[in-house]
């Protein structure tokens, strides 16, 4: 029994060692972005239609999907003047609290016209709770910051062994 406990902490400390003479990686961050994985789940985004209307017709599944509540949405009625979406709603207010979300892209399975996508931007810290939430012309604009997505052919999921056929 000591001596595999000896030799278990000899084991540990030959890893710590190793990485004690290896040289060490700087990430220059701001200049260079690593790749993100292409299913990675990021800031959220509003869609619009090809034609310019918004794709979001405010049904509120999205709210009623979101595990923590953090989305919040208005309808309002679509008037021959006024015509924001191809429904006969639209969202008035739309509005995602950043600060309480977990990212779980629930709201982007729940929507059944694809008005709402989670993107692959990360970078949406702010100094004040207040800014976190995002309104609906900020979700509608495209993200400032651009991260970019790694080749997804080669990180992509691969096709289970099931589905091939074989």
């Amino acid at each position: 029994m000591i001596g595999k406990t000896v030799i278990g902490t000899a084991r540990g400390f030959g890893v710590t060692l190793k990485q004690i003479f290896r040289g060490t990686v700087t990430e220059q961050y701001p200049e260079y972005k690593r790749p993100v994985y292409p299913r990675f789940r990021g800031r959220h985004r509003l869609n619009r239609h090809a034609n310019g209307l918004e794709k979001c017709v405010g049904c509120s599944l999205c709210a009623a999907a979101c595990p923590v509540d953090c989305i919040r949405v208005v309808a309002a009625e679509n008037t021959p003047e006024n015509r924001v979406s191809a429904g006969e709603r639209y969202a008035r207010i739309y509005e995602i609290n950043l600060s309480r979300c977990i990212l779980c892209g629930y709201c982007e399975l729940a929507c059944p016209f694809d008005a709402i996508t989670l993107g692959n931007d990360y970078e949406f810290s702010e100094y004040s709770r207040r800014d976190l939430i995002y309104s609906k012309d900020m979700l509608l604009a495209e993200p400032i910051k651009r991260t970019p997505v790694a080749d997804p052919e080669l990180y992509d999921t691969p096709t289970p062994y099931y589905r091939t056929g074989s």
